[in-house]
């Protein structure tokens, strides 16, 4: 059996380290090396955890790209970082599946773009917890019947962007399906700056970080007599791993891009 040969970049951070173990237990994968700048020149196994992996450790995407052969870039970094190894997998015939969440508009059309003239497949995906992705889709049905929405999105007190990607996205998926509406009272005014939240086209974004919290949403549709509220919560970072594999097993047949996991899910 011919293995798929990957690379994860970020294997300190939290869900680095949950993918370092989805691939070491898929039988079908093989961890061929990591990228974490603090570890150059060293082994997986010099990293507490992961003792028992002996596998090369680079401080940079060229340098891991020029040394070992490998099928699939599983990056779990920061959007900066995350688009330059984006980028840099691609053009040297690497599938990237990323995590990443931040990424500007431009960024996606040229990561679109090199996959177009590359005929590679890479994934975008602001969440990969399958029931977060059936959320999302779950709402874009709403949205069709529902124009009154907000979105309530909370995380740990680490994460770096608000709103999250997933919950950006959600909106964007409801906006294809909903008439345009500014929502409120039309001479409502905030005592305080940003109490209604993001504005998306009208829907409201409230996003909230806590300590105890991992990745949580839910989406409020109000309609007269009725509301109608779908949530999703991740509890630890497993519950990506899923998501994880899905990306990797399915970019592996695909030449193009996408961004979200909800369209490879059928």
């Amino acid at each position: 059996m011919t293995k798929v040969r990957v690379i994860i970049a970020g294997p300190r951070g939290r869900m680095g380290r949950e993918a370092v173990q989805l691939v070491e237990r898929t039988d079908e994968y093989e961890l061929v090396g990591a990228i974490d700048y603090k570890y150059d020149g060293k082994q997986l196994s010099d990293i507490e955890g992961f003792q028992h992996i002996h596998i090369p450790v680079f401080g940079n995407i060229e340098a891991c790209l020029h040394t070992v052969q490998a099928d699939v870039l599983i990056d779990l970094t920061t959007p900066e970082v995350g688009m330059h190894h984006t980028r840099t997998a691609l053009l040297h015939g690497v599938r990237p599946v990323v995590g990443t969440t931040g990424f500007k508009k431009e960024d996606l059309q040229e990561l679109e773009q090199i996959c177009h003239e590359k005929e590679l497949g890479c994934i975008i995906a602001p969440n990969f917890a399958i029931g977060a992705v059936l959320m999302m889709k779950f709402a874009q049905m709403a949205g069709k019947y529902f124009n009154d929405v907000e979105i309530i999105e909370l995380h740990h007190d680490g994460k770096l962007d608000a709103p999250s990607g997933t919950a950006v996205k959600t909106a964007q998926m409801i906006a294809e399906v909903r008439e345009k509406k500014t929502q409120g009272h039309p001479n409502e005014k905030e005592t305080i700056a940003g109490a209604r939240g993001a504005d998306y086209e009208g829907m409201h974004i409230h996003s909230v970080r806590l300590p105890g919290l991992i990745a949580h949403q839910q989406v409020m549709f109000g309609a007269d007599g009725q509301t109608l509220t779908i949530r999703h919560d991740s509890y630890n970072r497993a519950s990506f791993m899923s998501g994880v594999k899905l990306a990797v097993d399915t970019v592996m047949k695909m030449d193009v891009f996408v961004y979200g996991l909800e369209n490879i899910i059928e």
